[in-house]
Parts: structure tokens; sequence; C-alpha cells
């Protein structure tokens, strides 16, 4: 599992970007890949097992749940 990076609030949106970028570039495709598939294993697991967004109807009509 990934880890939770804390910043100061006093450093730059620009600066975060910049090292999220590079972070992300350095990683294979297929490590990117996987991390999108772990992200959305645990953006089901914290929405209690149910999906955030799912398939409605015929087409990539995709939906959220209403509240």
């Amino acid at each position: 599992m990934g880890k939770l990076k804390l910043y100061d609030i006093t450093i730059p949106r620009e600066t975060i970007v910049e090292e999220r970028e590079d972070v992300y570039l350095s990683r294979t495709p297929e490590q990117r890949f996987f991390s999108v598939l772990q992200l959305n294993y645990i953006s089901v697991t914290m929405n209690g097992g149910k999906p955030l967004k799912f398939p409605k109807g015929k087409g990539l009509v995709i939906c959220k749940p209403t509240i």
C-alpha cells in the first residue's frame, strides 16, 4: 500500500505538483496501472464495499449513487 505524505502549507502548490509529477513519470506503465487498481480498491473499501461510480443502462453512462 502507498504512504500518506503531509505537506507544509507554506510550500507552493506548484512545487508539490512538480514533485508528484516526477514520481508519476518515474514509474513504469505497469506500476502506473497497478497504482490505479490499488486506488480503486481503496475507494471501494472506504465506501462500504460499493463502487463510487457504476455503469447505468447502456453505453458509457456513469452515475454516482444519490445520497
